[in-house]
Parts: structure tokens; sequence; C-alpha cells
């Protein structure tokens, strides 16, 4: 009995460590501290920007696909960022983030789809915003912690990465480029 046990709490410590130290959630801003080219809102997320992007289910299968037109606009140091998905179902959304840059490399960011701010830091060609988002009523209107990766590469493109949970548990994931049109 006693081995059982002890195997069964290696395989939950075991869970745990990939969960914390080697997967997506493991990373920090400060990881990425000395990394180029260096992210800049204003710039980067300035003018038209196309993306295309997927979105995968709880089951790692893809769901849906996207291309978004975006349309950045910045007024010292708050700006908007505008989108427009058209998905594969069809389906249309718009939705405009508010950003507000801080200090030492933060900004926060409101939509109408979130529950209060979204918290943003900097750190050298990457960006890191965390939030909770409400699904559509047609995708069933949960509240999911969301925490979105952008990676700023040599040519200009951003490359991003989201990943969305509830009560711990991946339930969706986009994977997305975001390109100057």
């Amino acid at each position: 009995m006693k081995l059982v046990l002890a195997c069964l709490l290696f395989v939950i410590a075991a869970m745990i460590a990939k969960t914390y130290i080697f997967s997506f959630r493991s990373q920090v801003p400060a990881d990425y501290a000395g990394t180029g080219p260096q992210f800049d809102l204003k710039k980067h997320l300035s003018g038209e920007i196309l993306s295309e992007g997927l979105i995968f289910g709880p089951n790692g299968k893809m769901t849906n696909s996207f291309v978004a037109k975006m349309v950045g606009k910045w007024d010292g140091d708050t700006g908007t960022l505008s989108e427009e998905f058209t998905y594969s179902n069809g389906k249309v959304q718009n939705r405009k983030w508010f950003l507000k840059l801080g200090p030492n490399n933060t900004f926060t960011a409101t939509a109408d789809d979130l529950v209060g701010e979204a918290q943003g830091v900097i750190s050298g060609s990457t960006v890191k915003l965390s939030y909770q988002i409400i699904l559509p009523k047609d995708a069933g209107g949960h509240v999911l912690q969301a925490v979105d990766w952008m990676y700023l590469t040599a040519d200009g493109a951003i490359m991003n990465k989201s990943e969305m949970r509830k009560f711990g548990l991946k339930v969706a994931e986009l994977v997305a480029t975001m390109r100057p049109q």
C-alpha cells in the first residue's frame, strides 16, 4: 500500500512539475529580457495589421481558423487596437482593445469582453498579457483565464500563442501570426 501511495504521489509531482516547470506556463518575462528586436507596442501595434490563426479545443484538435484585420492607433501613451475577425465557420467578430502604457515596461488593456483590466509586461522581444475573457453566449458565455505571449521576429512579424483555462485546465489554445499590412 505504501508503495502504491508513493508511486501515486510521484506521478502527481511529475504532472505538477511538467505543468509549471516544463511547459508554456513556466516562462516569465525575465526569460526574454536580453532578446531582440525590442518589442515596442506603439511601433509594432500601429497601423494596419493582418493576422491569421488557428484555435484548438481542449482535446488539442483545431476547431476553427481565422483571418483578422487589425488597426492600431496611438495618442501618447494610450492606444486602441481594433480587430475584425472572420472565422472559418463564417462568423465575424469585432473587438477593440484600449491600451495604456505604464511604468517599467508594463501596460494595461481593456475590452468589452474582459473582466476588469488585462495586465501586460514587455520584455525584450516579447509581450505577456494576462486577463479574464468572457466567451460569447453562443460559445457558452464562460469566463476563462487567458495568457497571451507575443514574440517579435527579426522581420517584424509577431507570433502569438495564447492559452485559455477554466478551473486551471486548458480548454483552448490559439496560435497566430500578425504582420504589418
